[in-house]
């Protein structure tokens, strides 16, 4: 006799078009799904639904999905937990794996990616991936940036001051984000 244990996503994303999308995508690939769309409904839902798999975005209208991963992880402690956002980077993708989460995508993002991210856990490959190759000066202090703005709860004056910068110069470089590493080539 096998048992099948059902595949249960939970989808919290304030986003209402791309939870519907993602909610349609992942029933396909065998999901029962179920979305909400702030933090409040996503812990009530989580614990009457139940899910196996957590599907989470970093930032739900004037909340930080971040602090959402402990309560999550609470709750329901062998979930399968992603966190999805459109401000991808190395410090938030730190933070999140610290706080619990089991993988951190950048959207957009595809199904198959979204399937891998769902069924293997961080270890498997992504520590590989981020220590490959030293970052080049622009994404290092990006991401430096970006560590001090998470640290400071996304207040850019407090972050500039930190930084001994002008918070429009600060401004300025958060909009410059480095899109590509454009490191030497080894001979």
């Amino acid at each position: 006799m096998t048992t099948t244990t059902a595949k249960k996503l939970l989808i919290i994303e304030d986003d209402i078009a791309l939870a519907s999308v993602l909610t349609r995508r992942m029933t396909k690939q065998g999901f029962e799904c179920q979305q909400c769309h702030d933090a409040t409904q996503g812990l009530l839902i989580a614990r009457q639904f139940r899910p196996t798999h957590v599907l989470l975005d970093m930032k739900l209208e004037q909340e930080n999905g971040l602090k959402l991963i402990s309560p999550l992880r609470q709750l329901l402690p062998d979930v399968t937990m992603v966190l999805l956002t459109g401000y991808a980077s190395i410090a938030t993708a730190v933070e999140a794996i610290r706080l619990g989460a089991d993988n951190y995508l950048a959207k957009p993002v595809d199904t198959q990616t979204l399937l891998s991210a769902l069924s293997v856990t961080q270890f498997d490959y992504e520590i590989e991936t981020l220590t490959e190759e030293p970052l080049s000066p622009k994404r290092l202090e990006w991401e430096h940036i970006q560590q001090v703005l998470t640290a400071n709860n996304g207040n850019v004056s407090a972050t500039a001051r930190q930084l001994g910068m002008h918070r429009r110069t600060l401004q300025r470089k958060l909009l410059k984000k480095p899109t590509a590493d454009h490191r030497e080539p080894s001979v």
